[in-house]
């Protein structure tokens, strides 16, 4: 039986193929099999096509290194693991039908055949699916990391002075971190005062307080000044319902405020010069 069906499937793929794609294509919300190129998408629908066919001999079984490398292409052109799941019954569901035009499958073997496709696509499926969240964990870890360093980085904007604009929520991971980034910028820029900008920050709790504080009196450490910029009303209101202590911080309302400050704390300030 398995033979008669390994047969069939090779005989007919190209249709197979086919079909299968125009399939994908009128899935809801489908952008990979519209937008990318045609030669992109024959590659990934042939590719997609010999894994799914990879374990149905016998003697076969599912081969996890092919999995894993198609599930980080797919993964890699955004396909949500609905698709993917939409992907596999199609694929399924085109191969029975075709089976059933050619005369592959009849009436006398159809309940032979269902057992055949269930004992063929539901192992696959399966690995297929723990390959693909595995490797969505790993690629949203690595996003995140990248992320936090892009989020904590000290920039230098006049000599002494540097801003560390800070976006998302501040957790005790990212807060060590910033600590880390914010320490090493002091030292290898020698600014003398550096701006902490909270613009982005959505929430400022105990918590997040305590990590700013802990980076102020960190830098004071090393010899330079800490500001606190970017504090909205609506966080101004919440540092004072909590009862936080900024009374050691010199704080700001804009980045602009800021900076005008930082200038005059390191004997400067911005002019402006009229044309002659």
């Amino acid at each position: 039986m398995n033979k008669l069906m390994v047969e069939s499937i090779n005989e007919y793929m190209d249709e197979i193929i086919e079909r299968w794609t125009t399939r994908m294509k009128e899935e809801k919300g489908e952008r990979f099999f519209h937008f990318m190129p045609d030669h992109l998408v024959d590659k990934t629908s042939r590719e997609f096509a010999e894994l799914m066919t990879s374990n149905i001999r016998e003697t076969s079984s599912i081969d996890s290194d092919k999995i894993n490398e198609f599930t980080e292409k797919i993964v890699r052109f955004g396909w949500a693991i609905k698709f993917v799941n939409k992907a596999i019954d199609n694929f399924s569901n085109v191969v029975f039908e075709l089976l059933e035009e050619k005369d592959v499958i009849t009436d006398e073997n159809l309940r032979r055949f269902i057992v055949l496709f269930s004992s063929w696509i539901n192992p696959l499926r399966e690995s297929i699916i723990d390959a693909y969240s595995t490797e969505w964990e790993r690629t949203v870890s690595l996003q995140k990391i990248a992320l936090q360093e892009l989020s904590a980085s000290l920039i230098p904007v006049f000599e002494k002075i540097s801003v560390m604009p800070l976006v998302g929520t501040i957790d005790t991971e990212r807060a060590k971190l910033i600590m880390e980034n914010l320490l090493e910028g002091v030292v290898s820029q020698r600014a003398e005062v550096v701006l902490l900008d909270i613009t982005g920050v959505p929430v400022v709790d105990t918590m997040v307080a305590h990590h700013i504080i802990q980076a102020a009196d960190a830098v004071r450490l090393v010899g330079a000044k800490c500001m606190l910029v970017g504090i909205r009303p609506e966080i101004a209101q919440t540092i004072v319902a909590l009862g936080i202590n900024l009374n050691e911080f010199t704080t700001k309302s804009t980045l602009q405020r800021g900076m005008q400050a930082a200038l005059g704390m390191t004997n400067r300030e911005i002019v402006e010069v009229n044309g002659q």
